[in-house]
């Protein structure tokens, strides 16, 4: 067996560089070194929780690990011992899911966050010597002016004094322990706190050029350790937002909704930026250890990398009509017919040996993608040969590069996992540019516009296509071939429509969906009772609209903001197609604020957004909304994420290369943690336990065992299942305000619960 190499080099020479040259970083490059990393494995289980364990975070010297829980106790542990210190019951009442170490009070001060919507502070010292087994404590601060779950907590490095909690209600609000150290409940009318620095309840957009007018539900906040004025926030829309704490208003009360602040970036992959998806929301969003980029994970989709500043003129950077010409791509012909094909020189002159050197590797890995696309398998690793050859772009030369994008956007399309085609689209657009007339990237252009539904423009670009290559035969037949695939599509897509219109007479006559229809999946009748996977792409998906029938005592436009739902709750459910246009502008339950005038809208048009640089793929988010994407080290040269198969993935972050699969968790993994200094992970979900991971297997490999015992599933199989679940996962059929909103109910004892663990 080949002896495996490592990019970053043999760890024998980085020893020998310390003994022989001094290296202040030298620490920072072995934390993670690759050898390392591939030798990952479990080394221990910390237990002392009694429910899922939904938040970790190290002090910031590592020696100590704090969690939080749904049996409502924050832990401490002990790194160096790796056991229970203390328990604190917190006395929060439901599921807590943040707690952080309170900088610079010599981790004495923590601070936890939960689905109680309180804030509570609490002092380690006053536990003394007492065992990790006596956990009464009371809190030294208590805030309850949240009206909804707290996702996230924010600190910020060198100061003490304030906390920052993201919530469900839409706000940010920054807590002073300096100024006080309670407040009112959210329901009380005797006082109401002047601390809300973000006020989103009318932030969210379902497209770029779209005005913010519907309720942005935060999931999560963080802030940069270098730069800690930058507030990066993300929540049930598609888009994470970069704010400047210097440039935000005072803050407010919420007692009057406020249009939200501006921002200085919108940070959207582009093929996400205008799909308006009802499911669409961030899980989770990071600031890499410098600062100078983020990470964000999506539900529902993959985890993706931006940069924090964007370079003047560069193309990572994208306008509300940049969006439109890649949703409507047959603008992009236009433009460049007239252009001539690139020259073919590198953009940088490297040594004429290494260069062809680096040309020759470039063009095995290329032969290998392309026996992987006339084979039909083993696509993944095609698309990795294709991204080792892209990844050094800048030496390769134009005639390689178009070669390569067009093989990439071909497999990609065969491989069709989640958003591959607009992954093509991508490709294919890089492609034109380099050749307007390059047949091949016409046509895998066309056929990704095939895959998303998009006929006219792919028969566009099919034409264009068949212009390009007029006399060559294998040309001709392929684009008689895929004329023909769309002349089928384009006569199911006009019987569908004939059928659809039969059928909404008879919606609109059949009954209203009842509320355990939508949260139980119930099977009571024939029209909700087939499969799940059936019912994928049916008109069922339609957009729903939602009546409230509820006695509100008191101020109730105070009152429709709280989380709790009265016994008399009557909820009416029915398709929006359903409903005539005079009722489409009817007052809505959350009470957004009037459309913008027509100056504002043409403003809007012409906001920008930063486009991803890295994609990540492997893992699923689609079953709970708090699962992390984590910078793995003090250099983040490793992405880190949890996943709903109860494995965690890591990925090289230049390249986006898996290099690891480890199995984490009976069920779900959320939280993935790198220790500041050394070569250790933690890890928790649904299990009662925390994970610790150290490199201690003796052989390097990309997947290793965990809880599980040695894992035994072909990584491919794995990756292959968890993006069918991220394919055939349907769009939540009520909005995401509503369901949290039900998850808040106390129910009964001993009735069903639709919204446990899992669902947190």
């Amino acid at each position: 067996m080949e002896p495996l190499c490592f990019h970053d080099g043999n760890i024998t020479d980085f020893i020998d560089t310390r003994t022989l040259h001094v290296r202040p970083d030298i620490n920072r490059s072995l934390q993670l070194h690759s050898s390392f990393v591939r030798r990952l494995s479990l080394e221990r289980e910390l237990e002392g929780h009694r429910g899922c364990v939904n938040t970790i975070d190290w002090n910031s010297n590592g020696s100590l690990l704090i969690s939080g829980s749904d049996d409502t106790c924050v832990n401490i542990w002990s790194y160096q011992g790796r056991k229970l210190l203390h328990s604190i019951d917190t006395g929060h009442t439901a599921n807590i899911f943040c707690t952080k170490f309170v900088p610079e009070t010599s981790d004495e001060l923590v601070v936890s966050g939960a689905a109680d919507a309180e804030v509570r502070l609490f002092n380690l010292s006053r536990l003394g010597r007492r065992g990790a087994e006596d956990s009464t404590i009371h809190p030294s601060a208590l805030f309850q002016c949240h009206t909804k779950r707290i996702k996230k907590l924010a600190v910020e490095p060198g100061n003490p004094n304030l906390v920052w909690s993201a919530s469900e209600d839409g706000t940010l609000r920054q807590h002073d322990f300096r100024e006080c150290t309670s407040c009112s409940p959210s329901e009380s009318n005797h006082q109401e706190c002047h601390n809300v620095l973000l006020d989103l309840r009318c932030g969210a957009k379902k497209s770029l050029a779209d005005p913010p007018k519907h309720s942005l539900v935060l999931k999560s906040c963080d802030i940069s350790s270098t730069r800690p004025h930058l507030l990066l926030v993300g929540g049930s829309d598609a888009f994470a937002r970069l704010y400047d704490r210097r440039m935000l208003p005072p803050l407010s009360s919420c007692r009057h909704k406020l249009s939200p602040p501006p921002c200085v970036n919108h940070f959207c992959p582009m093929h996400l930026s205008d799909q308006g998806r009802q499911g669409l929301h961030l899980t989770h969003v990071k600031f890499s250890p410098n600062g100078e980029e983020i990470l964000l994970n999506y539900g529902g989709e993959h985890v993706y990398l931006m940069d924090v500043d964007h370079v003047q003129g560069s193309s990572m950077r994208y306008t509300s009509d940049d969006a439109m010409k890649f949703f409507n791509p047959t603008i992009i012909l236009k433009e460049v017919q007239s252009q001539s094909p690139a020259s073919d020189f590198p953009n940088r002159l490297p040594a004429k040996r290494n260069l062809a050197a680096r040309l020759d590797q470039c063009r095995k890995l290329l032969q290998i993608a392309e026996k992987s696309l006339k084979e039909g398998a083993n696509y993944y690793y095609g698309i990795e040969s294709c991204d080792d050859v892209l990844h050094g772009h800048d030496q390769i030369g134009h005639t390689l590069m178009l070669e390569c994008l067009c093989l990439r956007a071909a497999l990609l399309l065969k491989r069709d996992w989640k958003n591959d085609a607009y992954m093509a689209i991508r490709d294919c657009f890089r492609a034109v540019e380099i050749d307007p007339k390059s047949f091949r990237a016409l046509c895998c252009m066309s056929e990704a516009l095939l895959q998303l539904g998009k006929l006219k423009e792919a028969l566009d670009f099919v034409i264009a296509a068949q212009f390009s290559a007029p006399s060559n035969p294998e040309a001709i037949e392929i684009v008689e071939s895929l004329k023909k695939r769309i002349a089928t599509a384009e006569v199911e897509v006009s019987n569908k429509a004939k059928e659809g219109g039969r059928s909404s007479e008879k919606i609109r006559a059949s009954r209203l969906l009842s509320l355990s229809d939508i949260l139980y999946r119930s099977d009571a009748s024939s029209d909700t009772s087939q499969p799940l996977s059936e019912r994928e792409n049916s008109d069922y998906e339609d957009d729903l609209e939602v009546d409230f029938e509820n006695s509100i005592s008191g101020d109730e436009s105070h009152e429709v903001e709280s989380n709790s739902f009265h016994p008399s709750l009557n909820v009416r459910i029915r398709r929006k197609s359903d409903l005539g246009m005079n009722n489409f502008h009817t007052s809505n339950s959350f009470g957004s604020p009037n459309s913008s005038s027509s100056n504002d809208k043409i403003t809007r048009q012409h906001e920008s957004a930063i486009d991803m640089k890295q994609r990540y793929v492997g893992h699923c988010n689609v079953g709970t909304d708090i699962k992390q994407a984590s910078f793995l080290g003090q250099k983040g040269e490793y992405i880190a994420s949890g996943s709903d198969d109860g494995r965690w993935f890591i990925w090289e972050k230049s390249t986006g290369r898996l290099v690891k699969m480890l199995a984490g968790d009976g069920t779900v993994v959320n939280c993935v943690q790198s220790h500041p200094f050394d070569c250790v992970v933690a890890t928790s979900g649904i299990d009662n336990t925390i994970k610790i991971w150290t490199p201690l297997a003796s052989v390097p490999s990309v997947v290793a065992g965990g809880i599980a015992g040695p894992e035994t599933a072909n990584i491919l199989d794995a990756m292959e299942d968890n993006q069918r679940r991220l394919s055939h996962n349907r769009e939540s059929l009520l909005p995401i305000e509503i369901l949290e909103g039900f998850r808040m109910n106390e129910l009964p004892e001993g009735s069903m619960r639709p919204f446990e663990c899992i669902q947190s």
